[in-house]
């Protein structure tokens, strides 16, 4: 079966900011936070304080991976220059998003740049208040006016958004929000990451928001499903519960399956991630396709003004 992984990251160098102030490697995948606190981010087996193209170039082919999506947030640090060059050098293995701080003074200026010089079709914005905007912004309304104007623009260019509003209970998981962006927006694709990150007890709050947001131009990436559940062992019988209430909300089409490596790789191994999927007897063959494979094609790697889409 051929796979995609819609949910990959890489970095120069750790470069990360968010409620703890800067956040900067100091070797053997270690980084440390302003405030003191360190935090393991790779396998030291695959990167000391960087995680870089050349590595995931040569862990996916390891592992039989056809096609990766790079997207990006504050957790990391901002890559788009180095994304944009990784794209360029591996145009039919990757496609990547592109990001910005719209609180950002030249955020308008930026964001033209993106789009119109680099040609970024899909951008993605890390909102969390554990890892995003809102760990280090006051809380804001996803679908008010810090937003406006950049989600005007990508809808306008027949972008995709892609958007982490972290898990419920936190002041950025704004569903309702999300919603009215998509009613707003009815031509721009919108996924969502982690299937809205749902921790062990959340599977009503998982239920609400998945009824709130099924839309035609709204999709869920289930990466790092395993681990936001924790602690549970192999094979996450909370994240395959949380599968099937997706599945039979939301539907097949708009449920597209990634890792959110390298930073997964220290809580499981790669495997693992795609076979309590495979092993879970949630999905037919033809449906195990789509998840890992025929969703992500149809939303990432489209020609930008193709409005033909079946999914999503």
């Amino acid at each position: 079966m051929k796979i995609i992984d819609a949910h990959t990251h890489i970095f120069e160098n750790i470069s990360g900011f968010g409620h703890r102030g800067e956040l900067r490697g100091i070797g053997n995948g270690i980084a440390r936070w302003a405030n003191g606190d360190d935090i393991a981010l790779i396998p030291p087996e695959l990167g000391d304080k960087s995680f870089e193209a050349e590595s995931l170039v040569s862990f996916l082919d390891n592992n039989g991976i056809e096609k990766a999506i790079l997207l990006q947030g504050s957790y990391y640090g901002f890559q788009n220059e180095y994304v944009w060059e990784t794209v360029r050098r591996w145009p039919h293995l990757f496609v990547a998003s592109a990001t910005l701080d719209p609180f950002c003074k030249s955020a308008a200026e930026i964001f033209e740049n993106l789009l119109e010089e680099k040609k970024f079709t899909i951008f993605k914005f890390e909102i969390s208040s554990g890892g995003g905007l809102m760990g280090y912004h006051q809380d804001f309304d996803i679908a008010g006016n810090v937003f406006s104007g950049i989600f005007e623009r990508i809808s306008d260019s027949h972008g995709t958004l892609v958007l982490d509003i972290g898990s419920p209970g936190m002041a950025s998981f704004q569903p309702q929000a999300v919603a009215a962006v998509a009613k707003r927006h009815p031509n721009m694709k919108i996924v969502l990451c982690h299937l809205l990150a749902p921790r062990r007890n959340d599977g009503e709050e998982l239920e609400r928001s998945l009824n709130m947001l099924n839309f035609t131009n709204v999709c869920f990436d289930l990466s790092a499903m395993p681990f936001n559940v924790s602690p549970e062992q192999y094979p996450y019988p909370t994240a395959q519960k949380f599968l099937a209430i997706a599945k039979n909300i939301v539907g097949v089409n708009k449920l597209i399956w990634g890792s959110d490596i390298p930073g997964t790789l220290l809580h499981g191994s790669y495997d693992k991630q795609i076979n309590y999927i495979l092993e879970s007897d949630l999905f037919t063959p033809d449906e195990l396709e789509r998840v890992f494979y025929n969703n992500a094609m149809d939303v990432y790697f489209r020609e930008p003004f193709d409005d033909s889409l079946q999914t999503c």
